[in-house]
């Protein structure tokens, strides 16, 4: 197999995990993450702290949806865990910060090209017309009514998964 074909199937499957896993349990940034665990395997218990921490990175941050976007904050956390540094590394004088910042400026960039913002509530007006205020239960109704968790939210995962996926590839990093 060509690294190629690799990199395209491993894309896929980040992209395919991820909309699945939003569509099945919702949750951005824990989506996202979980796709790029499973796609990249990497599993392990200081893992699961960080998947478990983005658990207030959905719908905007805390669903308020005026924050980032959580499938995006989702896959920076995962780069910061894959490359960042640590806590008895915090001086830093490797510069593993600017470098993790390099790979988030490409995701950054491809959430500009694909929806022209990283914020949940302009990203719901690119993909529904309008942003929803999804703590609001009847917001909410027309919220999945829209499409949220069939075709909207869901590819919005799925793509933070596929670019990262292909980002960290580039990178030599998975």
């Amino acid at each position: 197999m060509t690294s190629e074909t690799r990199k395209t199937q491993l894309m896929a499957q980040a992209y395919d995990s991820g909309y699945a896993y939003e569509k099945k349990f919702g949750g951005c940034g824990q989506c996202v993450f979980a796709a790029l665990q499973d796609t990249l395997d990497k599993h392990a218990p200081e893992w699961d702290f960080v998947f478990q921490s983005l658990t207030a990175h959905a719908g905007g941050i805390g669903r308020q949806t005026d924050g980032s976007c959580g499938a995006y904050v989702g896959a920076a956390a995962f780069m910061g865990l894959l490359l960042g540094r640590a806590r008895g590394n915090f001086a830093d004088p490797d510069m593993l910060r600017r470098k993790t910042e390099a790979l988030v400026d490409k995701l950054h960039e491809k959430f500009l090209q694909e929806y022209g913002t990283i914020t949940c509530h302009e990203i719901h007006r690119v993909k529904y017309g309008r942003p929803f205020y999804i703590k609001d239960p009847d917001e909410f109704v027309k919220f999945e009514a829209a499409g949220a968790h069939d075709t909207g939210c869901t590819s919005v995962v799925g793509n933070a998964a596929q670019w990262t996926v292909e980002i960290l590839l580039d990178a030599g990093l998975a």
